[in-house]
């Protein structure tokens, strides 16, 4: 991303992701999202008013044929996510299984098999799953007949990232091509903990939103796990959707790591907390790149007492790293949000913080290895 022209574009929509005719076809670099669970209840109001069957299915008990009737409402919205994505493109779904009984029969409806089973025949490839365990549920939980054998079940506290890709891996041929994706690097011991398959350290993030609104969830994933997703999956300057925004956070992500973003909202009620969190994401993204730098400053003093210092030194910040392709990592702070129009915003960077502001970070915290909690939204 040129200096001159680091400002990216973020536009919301409010309507149906079924038809995103805004988004010109493979013109999109990720899509981030988590679309309404099937057969979940809090979510039964929104599906049976756009598919009558699922509520018919519901109430005469016929679980399987109410799961299939919800997955039909979300099925057009996968279709323009494969119209849009580039070749290379990547997806990333958050979905989580639902358990429940109906007809006095407890069972499984695995949402990820069926949302799998989608893409796999619209060709994309499926890529290696991560299991997001989401510290939310109590650990003396159960279900089904307690401590008797035969008749208990499992709890799930889990939920899936899937990941799947159009076509064969994107290319970076140009020579500025190359660079931005250099520059969008990310340090050693965040590809070492970022690409596992097992996320355990990111909780839910309970949303606050109007009295009575009909889509209240208290475990959307939190701005972390969606700046996560788009820093391993795509460059600066690169395009993210989300045809699922909920309150924003992945246009919020998009803003901290100086990609642009297009989000779909069905419920025209989120546009204030939308605008509110855009409002604020300044500080709280420059906490996020200020923590990334304290984290590293404290791995590199760690790997320099067991190991001795990285062999490579960073361009721009002065401090050591582990390989050569971390040296032009380079984070750039939010400068100004600006609302340009309703629900389209503007974001501005500044320059790359030099070195100078890795040694402003308290010798305590380096020495310790903490990270600052950073503010967030709750």
């Amino acid at each position: 991303m040129k200096p001159e022209s680091r400002k990216t574009s973020h536009r919301v929509f409010f309507e149906s992701a079924a038809r995103m005719a805004a988004i010109p076809a493979q013109s999109v670099h990720l899509v981030v999202t988590s679309p309404p669970y099937p057969m979940i209840a809090m979510w039964d109001e929104i599906f049976t008013r756009l598919a009558p069957g699922a509520g018919k299915a519901l109430g005469c008990a016929d679980g399987w044929k109410a799961f299939e009737e919800m997955h039909r409402v979300l099925d057009p919205v996968w279709d323009e996510v494969v119209r849009i994505l580039v070749p290379g493109g990547l997806a990333c779904i958050n979905i989580g299984d639902a358990t429940r009984t109906l007809g006095g029969i407890f069972r499984l409806y695995p949402n990820h098999v069926r949302i799998l089973e989608v893409f796999q025949r619209r060709g994309l490839s499926v890529l290696p799953t991560i299991l997001w365990r989401k510290q939310t549920n109590a650990p003396n939980k159960f279900m089904g007949s307690g401590m008797l054998p035969a008749g208990a079940y499992v709890t799930l506290e889990h939920e899936y990232i899937l990941i799947l890709r159009k076509g064969p891996p994107r290319r970076f041929t140009t020579p500025a091509e190359k660079q931005v994706r250099r520059e969008s690097a990310f340090f050693w011991e965040e590809r070492n903990a970022w690409f596992s398959d097992i996320w355990f350290d990111l909780k839910g993030a309970r949303q606050k939103l109007p009295p009575g609104e009909s889509r209240m969830r208290s475990g959307a994933f939190p701005l972390e796990l969606a700046h996560r997703l788009v820093c391993m999956n795509s460059v600066q300057g690169d395009t993210v959707v989300d045809p699922f925004l909920g309150t924003g956070t992945t246009l919020l992500a998009a803003m901290a790591t100086a990609r642009n973003s297009i989000g779909y909202e069905f419920s025209p009620e989120f546009a204030p907390l939308i605008g509110a969190q855009a409002a604020e994401i300044r500080e709280v993204a420059n906490a996020l790149i200020a923590q990334r730098l304290e984290t590293h400053v404290a791995f590199v003093a760690a790997h320099t007492a067991r190991k001795g210092p990285p062999k490579h030194t960073s361009r721009h910040y002065g401090f050591p790293v582990v390989t050569r392709q971390e040296i032009e990592l380079c984070l750039h702070p939010l400068a100004a949000v600006e609302a340009s129009t309703e629900n389209f915003f503007v974001v501005h960077y500044g320059a790359h913080p030099q070195a100078a502001a890795v040694e402003a970070i308290p010798p305590v915290s380096v020495k310790k290895g903490r990270a600052r909690t950073l503010p967030g939204f709750a």
